[in-house]
């Protein structure tokens, strides 16, 4: 099979193709057949040598979809089933999506019905579960107006639309004037600017859900009504650190908590499939590439501009 393994920190040449034997199933462990995964920015910084814990050599990729190719009598798993698979060191502490099949802790095989492209459901897993638990986060209620900081990203175009399943009022953000028909065509009732960090409103929202992160979050608490709740997941921008924040001003009768996705809830995947499928829905996809292009699908994904929606890698 082939591998594409990270064999020191580097720029896109780093993602070395190798072909390998396909892994052995065992007791605790099954091997799927990928057949596509996303490519997110954050693996880049990973391939850069930005995520310290990711020890290279590595296969890296924190999510995939494809089928149980080899199990044994000791999971609960069938040999075709259609699974998916997301974080839980996936990618991190042990070999990733970015091959051909994959040896995966058999609980952290999620079996899933889903009858779309393989491309398609590769751009569901970890940005919806993302964007699911951070609505959840945010306890709201039906007919409750949600912000979402960051709508055109993957996980703010996901929390859009599962929003909107669940009946919820929902405004998303742009720094593009030409994004803010994008964000009406994934179901948002509203689009508004961001212009350098400041929203060009004086709206204030029952929740926000903030893609940006720490140089905005400011302005982002500033728009939350009274003991409502504002959920960070602060990918955009990759800063964590705010100098002389005062909370007192910010924070006073408000409430602010910051979601991770690390750990995944299994009953969480299967109720999220049901919204996804009884909605029929879907973000955007910016491009597909084959395997043999992964060196092309980091570079793409860095572009700026560049066509909104996910990068996916297939195997097909």
């Amino acid at each position: 099979m082939r591998a594409v393994v990270v064999n020191k920190a580097g720029g896109p040449e780093a993602l070395e193709i190798e072909e390998r034997p396909i892994p052995k199933a065992n007791k605790y462990e099954s091997v799927m057949k990928i057949y596509a995964f996303p490519v997110h920015r954050y693996e880049v910084l990973t391939r850069q040598g930005g995520s310290p814990s990711v020890k290279f050599p590595r296969v890296i990729g924190v999510e995939a979809v494809g089928e149980v190719f080899e199990t044994t009598e000791d999971s609960d798993l069938e040999v075709g089933q259609k699974v998916v698979t997301l974080m839980g060191g996936f990618g991190r502490e042990f070999d990733g999506s970015y091959e051909e099949y994959a040896l995966v802790p058999n609980n952290q095989l999620y079996p899933v019905e889903y009858y779309g492209a393989w491309e398609i459901l590769a751009s569901l897993p970890e940005t919806f579960y993302t964007a699911f638990g951070a609505l959840k986060a945010t306890h709201l209620q039906q007919g409750d107006h949600l912000l979402v900081r960051g709508g055109t990203t993957g996980v703010g175009m996901a929390a859009i639309e599962l929003a909107k399943s669940l009946g919820l009022k929902v405004t998303g953000t742009t720094r593009h004037e030409t994004n803010l028909a994008m964000i009406k065509k994934v179901a948002a009732d509203e689009a508004i600017l961001d212009t350098n960090g400041v929203l060009e409103t004086d709206q204030e929202y029952d929740g926000i859900i903030d893609m940006i992160g720490a140089p905005v979050l400011e302005n982002t608490l500033s728009h939350l009504k009274l003991h409502k709740t504002c959920t960070s997941l602060g990918m955009v921008t990759g800063e964590w650190k705010i100098n002389n924040f005062d909370p007192f001003e910010y924070l006073s009768n408000k409430y602010l908590t910051f979601y991770d996705s690390t750990e995944v809830n299994p009953d969480m995947v299967e109720e999220m499939f049901r919204i996804i499928n009884a909605n029929d829905l879907q973000i955007p996809i910016a491009k597909v590439f084959k395997l043999s292009d992964i060196q092309e699908a980091h570079k793409y994904v860095m572009e700026s501009p560049r066509n909104v929606g996910q990068v996916i890698v297939t195997n097909q």
